[in-house]
């Protein structure tokens, strides 16, 4: 696998963005336009991955506050699912982010994307009160991290 440190400008990410957003749709169902404004944002730090020259996974991360980062965007194509790329992407999110000096993460996600959260469990997150734009939001999860 190869991963590139980039942009949301990068027009692999936003292939896979796209899909993403796809995939949201059923899983959000009246909110998805109330996630789409906090998701589609300008977001300097993102990851792309690549196996065989084939983009199969992205993510993200942006400042939540001075020892935060929140992760973002995290999606893998779903023909590329089951290779532990999403957590190769979660990995390789804190690492950068630890180079800014963060040293926590925080993560909202849907109640629906069981796997998602049983990886963010795996990987050390626990359940938090949901924050900032996500409080009372019933499809809305809310994880941190402190490492």
């Amino acid at each position: 696998m190869k991963i590139i440190r980039t942009n949301s400008d990068n027009p692999d990410f936003k292939k896979l963005s796209a899909l993403f957003d796809e995939y949201l749709v059923d899983i959000d169902g009246d909110e998805r336009d109330f996630f789409a404004f906090y998701n589609n944002v300008q977001l300097d730090n993102v990851l792309v991955v690549y196996e065989n020259s084939e983009v199969v996974g992205c993510g993200a991360f942006k400042k939540f506050d001075e020892n935060t980062a929140e992760i973002k965007r995290m999606f893998v194509h779903p023909n590329h699912r089951n290779k532990g790329i999403a957590r190769f992407v979660l990995n390789e999110l804190e690492n950068w982010a630890n180079e800014f000096g963060f040293t926590s993460f925080i993560l909202e996600t849907s109640p629906k994307l069981t796997s998602a959260i049983a990886l963010y469990e795996k990987t050390g997150y626990q359940f938090i009160q949901n924050y900032g734009q996500y409080i009372g939001v019933e499809n809305s999860v809310c994880m941190k991290k402190v490492k």
